[in-house]
């Protein structure tokens, strides 16, 4: 998507409620799939707003990478080996936002035995 086009979706959701990317639904995924690499981004506006978020089977940190994870238009999506996962939830069911970046509810469940 160009950026004209972009900013005419912000402008014509502006005050809908954002959809964050689902930092423990992502970590949760990516244990599942051990996976060795992973990207996130919002999935209609993808190569404006993607990343890597986990590489060499570690999380990839802030400084290292470039994400923007919320949208109240586009759909915040994990991505794994060519396959893509709706991953997000509602501002109002989390304290997350655009800014949070691999937290610790997040990084416990890569941890995690097993």
């Amino acid at each position: 998507m160009d950026a004209l086009s972009a900013f005419a979706m912000g402008r014509a959701n502006r005050g809908k409620e954002m959809k964050v990317f689902d930092w423990a639904k992502a970590a949760t995924i990516i244990k599942e799939q051990n996976a060795q690499l992973a990207s996130a981004g919002l999935s209609e506006d993808w190569d404006w707003t993607s990343g890597k978020i986990f590489e060499n089977g570690k999380p990839v940190l802030k400084e290292e990478t470039y994400t923007y994870l919320a949208s109240t238009w586009a759909t915040p999506e994990l991505r794994i080996d060519e396959e893509a996962y709706p991953c997000f939830i509602m501002q109002s069911k989390t304290e997350w936002d655009a800014e949070t970046y691999w937290p610790k509810e997040a990084l416990d469940i890569l941890a995690q035995e097993g």
